[in-house]
């Protein structure tokens, strides 16, 4: 019998070689309030059924860490998938697809089969039976010829359209009991880590309820977003229509019909929206502020140029505004419980001030508007006056444009609402989700390196604090927006290949951001690259990657 070192926190424990990490996280489990499943041995993640070899260094990984929660509803996922396919049956084997996500909830779309309340018992049912079963989650290394042929004989042609662009030898192969299927990511050990977990039926499918990292125990009520579930609807039925529902379908195509097709086709579909909701404000009337939110990288300058030249087709003259203009001067910003700037609260900016400037506009009276020196943190006045005549209209951008407490004295028939943001459809295949905070994560992390010279670690270190911003103070007002718009495009992730995989590359092993570059380069590997050069000037992943024909 060997045995070998551990070192958890301070203390070192012995256990014997070939001890599986399982075993020892029992040991500590009662340390931790949330459920740990997954290790960090000598800084390398680890699933709980590998087993100990040598001495290291470990520590352990819950649902509360970013990792950990990926981990557990990928997990839940699969257990889903199963639990579907045992209650349906053998007579067609792809019958859920995981379509979106709504709110905490994962959306899943059925095929061939109606999410009747009793279904829903019943697969209900038969997960919490799997769990009670506690059966154990295998992994399986085939090549991929070998995993095409697999899946091929499951009629999971998604996914054998997926391998036939995979560079790498090998594929891992989830299993539950005799049921395989392919994730991207780590599993949990067995069917029985799912303890927390809610099931809805939803439209044409079901909704998969699970935690949230701040409170990994309980699984909130289900919130639903009706216009953002139907944006995300509208552009999943378009990514069908023209042949381009997952990441095999769009390899496929690049390579037979070549990426400007995809391109056109989805400028064109772009360009029509836009043209939609500039159709919409003229239709409505009256509207003098047009009202623009979304969260980080989303495209909002870009788009707020290509709606302005929408509405000047239609006749009315737009001008853009800023929010940030109106940020209080530096010395009055309020801080954080860090002692920090809080830039992203609606106290930084002066909500008066832009009030009583745009009541005036309203009432045909001339104001000169700021702008707000970052360097100096003044807000400064350098003769730029506008007066609003019967054709013009503001075009207000801003993280708090939808928030009414931002606009509180203008008459709400004066408003039109526009929310946007990067609401990816496609998926990796047909039960492997692409998380849209990736999509902004990746445009974000490009036009950071681009113009500021940020590092990818850079980026990455500053994402939770970006997205807690936008979880406080853009998406609790997304569903008040008179507009929602996609500004995700189909091909984009194919060109932010080529520049996202260099800077990540670049993130060492001792960076305490590797885990995520690693997670990244991998999500990555799935598409084909292709270069920015045949781009139109004006399309939104320019204000990205470069050579846009807008001030962006």
């Amino acid at each position: 019998m060997r045995m070998v070192k551990v070192t958890i926190g301070n203390k070192e424990y012995e256990y014997e070689a070939g001890t599986a990490y399982e075993q020892i996280v029992k040991d500590f489990q009662k340390d931790y309030d949330a459920k740990i499943v997954l290790v960090s041995a000598d800084g390398r993640l680890r699933e709980l059924h590998k087993i100990l070899s040598n001495d290291c260094t470990l520590e352990f990984i819950t649902i509360a860490e970013k990792i950990g929660m990926e981990t557990y509803r990928r997990s839940a996922t699969f257990l889903l998938v199963k639990a579907v396919h045992d209650v349906i049956g053998e007579t067609d084997r792809n019958h859920l697809v995981a379509q979106d996500t709504v709110g905490r909830g994962l959306l899943c779309k059925l095929i061939g089969v109606k999410p009747t309340e009793q279904f829903v018992r019943s697969v209900h049912a038969r997960m919490d039976e799997l769990i009670s079963q506690n059966i154990p989650i295998w992994k399986t290394s085939y090549s991929v010829e070998e995993a095409r042929r697999l899946f091929a004989e499951a009629g999971m042609e998604d996914k054998v359209k997926l391998f036939k662009y995979r560079r790498a030898s090998k594929v891992n192969v989830y299993s539950i009991g005799d049921y395989r299927d392919y994730y991207y990511g780590y599993m949990v050990p067995s069917t029985g880590y799912i303890t927390h977990y809610d099931l809805y039926a939803y439209d044409e499918g079901l909704i998969l309820q699970l935690p949230a990292r701040h409170s990994p125990n309980v699984v909130p009520e289900l919130s639903e977003s009706p216009k953002l579930q139907k944006t995300l609807q509208e552009t999943s039925d378009w990514g069908e229509s023209i042949g381009i529902e997952n990441v095999g379908d769009l390899n496929e195509m690049i390579c037979n019909e070549g990426m400007q097709d995809v391109v056109l086709l989805q400028e064109a579909h772009m360009e029509s929206r836009i043209a939609q909701i500039a159709n919409d404000i003229v239709k409505k009337g009256g509207r003098k502020f047009i009202m623009i939110a979304g969260p980080s990288s989303s495209g909002k300058t870009s788009f707020s140029y290509r709606l302005s030249i929408q509405l000047r087709a239609l006749g009315l003259k737009p001008h853009p505004i800023a929010l940030d203009n109106y940020f209080k001067n530096r010395e009055d910003t309020p801080k954080d419980e860090n002692g920090e700037y809080d830039f992203e609260c609606l106290e930084a900016i002066d909500v008066e001030q832009f009030n009583q400037d745009m009541l005036k506009l309203l009432a045909g009276e001339t104001v000169e508007l700021p702008t707000f020196n970052f360097k100096t943190g003044m807000r400064e006045y350098k003769g730029d006056y506008k007066r609003l005549d019967e054709n013009d209209i503001l075009v207000i951008e801003g993280i708090h444009g939808l928030n009414e407490k931002m606009s509180y004295a203008l008459p709400a028939d004066s408003k039109y609402k526009i929310y946007i943001s990067a609401l990816t459809a496609l998926n990796v295949d047909e039960h492997n989700r692409i998380a849209t905070t990736d999509v902004r994560l990746l445009r974000r992390m490009v036009r950071d390196n681009r113009t500021r010279g940020t590092s990818a670690s850079g980026t990455l270190n500053m994402w939770r604090s970006v997205r807690r911003g936008e979880e406080k103070y853009i998406f609790p007002f997304q569903e008040s927006a008179d507009a929602i718009f996609n500004s995700a495009l189909i091909y984009e992730l194919s060109v932010l290949k080529l520049y996202a995989e260099p800077l990540l590359f670049g993130i060492s092993k001792e960076d305490p951001q590797y885990y995520e570059a690693k997670r990244l380069l991998k999500f990555l590997d799935y598409f084909l690259g292709v270069t920015s050069e045949g781009l139109p000037n004006n399309s939104l992943i320019r204000e990205f990657v470069g050579g846009s024909i807008f001030n962006v």
